[in-house]
């Protein structure tokens, strides 16, 4: 008997993320033939995940999603740098210009969700990659993402540099109410010089402050991370006072900070950038980041002037945490969001 000869015939198949890697260790990024270039110059791989959910450790939570990895948002001091070194892929322009997206995220999302083992912990979105990066505005995985979760009304938070957020603020709404849900904006200086410099694909610090604004109007918790404060650009007293007030003045409900800190390819990266853009500055660096982070005293020093501008603007970070930041809490994550051990 004749078998159709497509009986068998699955189709193209979208590549894991290892499969991608193995590519592009074999023949560079050039070897990813399927990327699509779009208007922004970047490429975007489309990937099969297996996990949705990862667990991390020596975090302030225990649970992360990321819809995305690289991003062209293309910080110079992103920590996220250094994990595009795991797809075989640089830490410099690779890092903002070859992106992976997470093709079937929510369907796996779904599939961890119903799993009798899971028992509805908090869920950090946005915590490798931006999760609001101007590519969700084609995908929309973060937003399925989040109206899953309200389905099953497990809690999360968001990080994002995104004004994009607010398109999700009914998402929000309803998972805030159901589960709970805080969105953690990064705004780590409001000096245009500073974000030019420093954030160079990402919307402007008022812009995003606009966003603030919108989603405490709309009911939703919604704090400020001014993550990182880099030493000698926007550790000025002047800049973080500055910042603050804009903060407080745009509906904050917190607010939060952290030194930079530099290892592996974002080490590398930041480095070579400052060379070429602030030269004057590499003997300071060269002393202070002889280790992954700034010495303890340096930063005891940046954390009492940014204490000093919180109490002065009536800016908190000690409200009473939601049910949802059971697992996620605030006087933690001040220090501890992003890797940095306390002073």
């Amino acid at each position: 008997m004749e078998i159709a000869p497509l009986l068998f015939d699955l189709g193209h198949q979208t590549p894991t993320t290892r499969q991608v890697a193995d590519l592009v260790r074999a023949g560079g990024p050039d070897a990813l033939t399927e990327a699509m270039r779009r208007a922004d110059a970047a490429r975007y791989q489309e990937v099969r995940c297996r996990s949705a959910l990862n667990s991390v450790k020596g975090m302030p939570f225990h649970w992360t999603l990321n819809p995305y990895r690289g991003c062209t948002h293309a910080c110079h001091y992103c920590y996220a740098r250094r994990y595009h070194t795991q797809f075989e892929l640089g830490a410099d322009d690779e890092f903002a210009s070859v992106i992976f997206v997470k093709t079937n995220l929510v369907e796996v999302l779904r599939r961890e969700l119903q799993k009798p083992s899971w028992t509805g912990e908090y869920v950090a979105i946005g915590t490798a990659t931006d999760c609001y990066q101007p590519i969700e505005g084609h995908y929309k995985l973060t937003r399925h993402a989040l109206e899953t979760l309200a389905e099953f009304r497990n809690p999360a938070g968001i990080i994002t540099k995104g004004p994009m957020v607010v398109r999700d603020k009914d998402v929000i709404t309803d998972l805030s109410a159901h589960a709970g849900c805080t969105v953690y904006i990064s705004v780590p200086c409001v000096d245009e010089d500073v974000w030019r410099a420093l954030e160079p694909g990402t919307a402007p610090p008022m812009q995003r402050l606009r966003a603030v604004r919108e989603l405490h109007d709309a009911g939703i918790r919604v704090g400020v991370l001014m993550n990182p404060i880099v030493p000698g650009i926007s550790s000025k007293r002047s800049l973080i006072e500055r910042t603050m007030k804009a903060i407080a003045d745009h509906g904050a409900a917190f607010v939060g900070c952290n030194v930079m800190f530099l290892e592996g390819g974002t080490r590398d990266h930041f480095l070579q950038w400052l060379s070429s853009e602030f030269p004057h500055l590499m003997d300071g660096y060269r002393q202070l980041y002889a280790r992954k982070y700034a010495p303890a005293a340096y930063r005891a020093e940046v954390f009492s002037v940014f204490e000093e501008m919180r109490q002065q603007f009536g800016m908190s970070s000690r409200e009473k945490p939601t049910r949802a930041e059971a697992e996620f809490n605030m006087q933690t994550a001040d220090r501890s969001l992003f890797d940095l051990p306390p002073v």
